[in-house]
């Protein structure tokens, strides 16, 4: 179907079209688009404006490109939440009516990192307890865990069987997390995490790196999230001042 005539500008429409035959199930998430030839002549628009379109529907993450394979249309995520609010993974997936789940990997004590002694550095800490967790939806891998708080401040042997760090650590340590600062970073290839959360090679992850405080602003958590990117999606609310 060609793209009709209006006052904007081509590639633009060709953008609307693809959208509308994604949502309409036209093409599927994962499916392969036609080749730039078929679709710019099924359009009736130059190659040069089909690519524009194709950039821009990218760089929003719709489309993926792969280089001399083609073009695939990605998963639209299934969890859009804001940051603003301090909300655990758990929430997240429950408020889409999903049913939210964990598995423990392992738990090991660690000397920290230079890195980690400066975000801990209103206290002493010569050891920390790494948690590594896999948190999932429905029973499917979404989110790969890593966890790191003083030693003794979460008991251990119940890490297993307890989704909520926060709530371990108010019950046997009296520290309640209040707030934290957060970094978000897109991350590509990793083997082991790809091959835990069952990701494609070329699907890019959202590492969320946050360190947790309490309302006396000490630090108490540190993590490092793992979120597949066809599953969830971040935005942030920002208004004038």
């Amino acid at each position: 179907m060609s793209i009709k005539a209006d006052s904007r500008h081509l590639y633009l429409q060709v953008i609307d079209e693809i959208k509308r035959d994604i949502e309409s199930g036209v093409y599927k998430a994962k499916e392969k688009l036609p080749s730039e030839f078929q679709l710019s002549k099924t359009l009736g628009v130059s190659r040069a404006t089909l690519r524009e379109a194709l950039r821009i529907l990218e760089e929003d993450n719709v489309v993926t490109r792969r280089h001399g394979v083609g073009t695939f249309v990605n998963q639209k995520p299934i969890f859009s939440s804001g940051i603003e609010q301090l909300t655990s993974v758990t929430d997240m997936i429950e408020q889409f009516g999903k049913n939210p789940g964990s598995y423990y990997l392992s738990t090991d004590i660690v000397e920290p990192t230079e890195e980690e002694r400066v975000k801990f550095s209103t206290k002493e800490v010569k050891t920390l307890a790494k948690i590594e967790r896999v948190r999932t939806a429905d029973g499917n891998p979404v989110v790969f865990c890593i966890d790191k708080v003083p030693e003794g401040y979460v008991p251990l042997e119940l890490v297993k069987n307890e989704d909520s760090l926060f709530k371990l650590m108010e019950e046997h340590s009296n520290k309640r997390v209040s707030y934290a600062v957060t970094y978000i970073e897109p991350i590509s290839y990793h083997e082991r995490i790809y091959k835990i959360l069952e990701c494609d090679p070329d699907q890019p992850l959202l590492l969320l790196k946050q360190m947790h405080y309490t309302d006396d602003d000490e630090p108490v958590l540190y993590s490092a999230n793992y979120f597949r990117s066809d599953v969830f999606s971040f935005y942030v609310l920002r208004k004038r001042l």
